[in-house]
């Protein structure tokens, strides 16, 4: 198994909580008050009913099992095998069809069956590994000709750095502290370059907004802090007309 690009330090992080996934005023709450607005987004610009689709750091499978409920195919990869064995307990438990969960990095499987998926989803896992240029290549590998690539992370600057990390770990306590390292966020314009140079054509760019009374999400035009992007793999040219 090829397994360069990872932290061992952050794998360590998410299986220690792999027991919260599931709770949805537990530690990870916020993933569950962010997932339905992530998910109609993808939903309303890819189709999801009937797509074959890859979600790339799954975790505990909140958004993989909200796919497949939209009746997508759904086959979510991690390497925190202890995240995965809850992914896999809860689709046990819910009966929720057409979901697989899988331990393979996402670089390998792109190796093993490019062009093999109509969707993938990347989605606060790229601020997270060494090399996050090598995940979108193999994101764009993966997808078959006018998929969608859905990525989603932080952008780095002072507003993030306050909000996504002073406010969300410390004082609001959205997340754990030390979910986040500041000097791992991405930047938009690198997270579009490095779609750009895999191929992937940029389609949306949206910013998330939380508010903490209503516990709600919504999208924003400000990119500053969370942001979420598609792009997609051109179709295969036709020809020209003889």
């Amino acid at each position: 198994m090829q397994t360069s690009n990872l932290d061992q330090a952050e794998l360590n992080k998410f299986s220690a909580l792999a027991h919260h996934w599931w709770d949805p005023d537990g530690e990870l709450r916020s993933l569950h008050e962010i997932n339905p607005l992530r998910l109609d987004w993808i939903d309303r610009i890819a189709g999801l009913d009937g797509k074959d689709v890859l979600d790339v750091g799954c975790g505990g499978g909140i958004l993989s099992d909200a796919m497949a409920r939209r009746g997508a195919r759904v086959l979510g990869i991690d390497l925190a095998d202890k995240s995965l064995k809850v992914a896999h307990l809860h689709a046990l438990d819910t009966g929720t069809p057409g979901i697989e969960y899988r331990l393979v990095p996402v670089e390998e499987l792109a190796a093993d069956e490019p062009q093999s998926r109509d969707v993938v989803t990347c989605m606060e896992m790229l601020e997270h590994v060494p090399d996050p240029a090598a995940i979108v290549r193999a994101c764009a590998s993966l997808l078959r000709p006018g998929g969608w690539a859905f990525f989603s992370t932080i952008s780095r600057n002072a507003m993030s750095f306050a909000q996504a990390i002073v406010a969300a770990e410390y004082i609001l306590g959205l997340l754990p502290r030390g979910t986040h390292e500041y000097l791992r966020f991405i930047r938009p314009s690198e997270l579009a370059a490095w779609c750009r140079q895999a191929g992937l054509e940029l389609q949306r760019l949206e910013g998330l907004t939380y508010n903490p009374v209503t516990r709600r999400y919504r999208l924003t035009p400000d990119t500053r802090v969370n942001y979420m992007l598609a792009a997609r793999k051109p179709a295969l040219a036709t020809g020209a007309a003889g």
